[in-house]
């Protein structure tokens, strides 16, 4: 790698990419204080991905390597947390139910990433076409929703975690909170996986002239 590449927002993306099996490994250790550590790990990884790129638009600093890594920093990061929050729901779902869903389907965490995988692959597919498909709103939206619900969840199982330990199973205000953020979590997953399918439609309508024949 050249001393060009390695610039601020480079360095970003590559700091993220190393703290991915942190974040996978956290959750699977008994106790709320690794959940919690997971959560704020996950939230500083999820806000860097907005800075690094704006950061490297300012700087003038884009580089072929900071597009070719910041994808691969994306999908560690939803790979990261979803297989264990998919994991730990259904074999704790006692502890850890979500309001209206149980345990996290399968269903859902196979259109999560399957999306990623799919849109991955339409990229491909039309720069080899010539086509350059850039992120959209619908996608951005996406990803934000997406990233709340992953972190509104972290967040569950902490809590959940610590209820015990800090005396709140009979606390008024702990129940009203879990209530709240049982159904914020359950809500949040329903909009990120409608908005999972939207924003994958809106990129294939929007790029349809790439499936007509020539």
């Amino acid at each position: 790698m050249g001393a060009g590449m390695w610039t601020l927002p480079n360095v970003i993306t590559l700091v993220r990419i190393c703290f991915t099996p942190v974040i996978a490994l956290l959750p699977f250790i008994e106790g709320y204080w690794p959940k919690l550590i997971c959560f704020v790990i996950f939230v500083a990884a999820a806000v860097s991905d907005v800075f690094d790129g704006r950061l490297a638009r300012r700087r003038k600093q884009v580089t072929d390597l900071g597009i070719l890594l910041d994808p691969i920093a994306d999908k560690l990061l939803l790979f990261s947390t979803l297989i264990p929050i998919y994991w730990i729901s259904r074999q704790r779902h006692d502890l850890y139910d979500i309001p209206l869903w149980g345990s996290i389907p399968l269903w859902v965490c196979a259109l999560l990433i399957g999306r990623e995988l799919a849109m991955t692959g339409f990229r491909w597919w039309a720069q080899r076409r010539g086509v350059v498909i850039p992120a959209g709103g619908a996608g951005k939206l996406k990803t934000v929703l997406q990233n709340v619900f992953i972190g509104a969840t972290i967040a569950w199982f902490a809590f959940r975690d610590a209820r015990k330990p800090l005396g709140w199973e009979h606390n008024r205000i702990a129940e009203y909170w879990n209530e709240f953020h049982g159904t914020f979590v359950a809500v949040t997953l329903a909009v990120a996986a409608l908005l999972t399918v939207y924003s994958f439609a809106v990129y294939i309508y929007r790029h349809r002239h790439l499936f007509s024949s020539h």
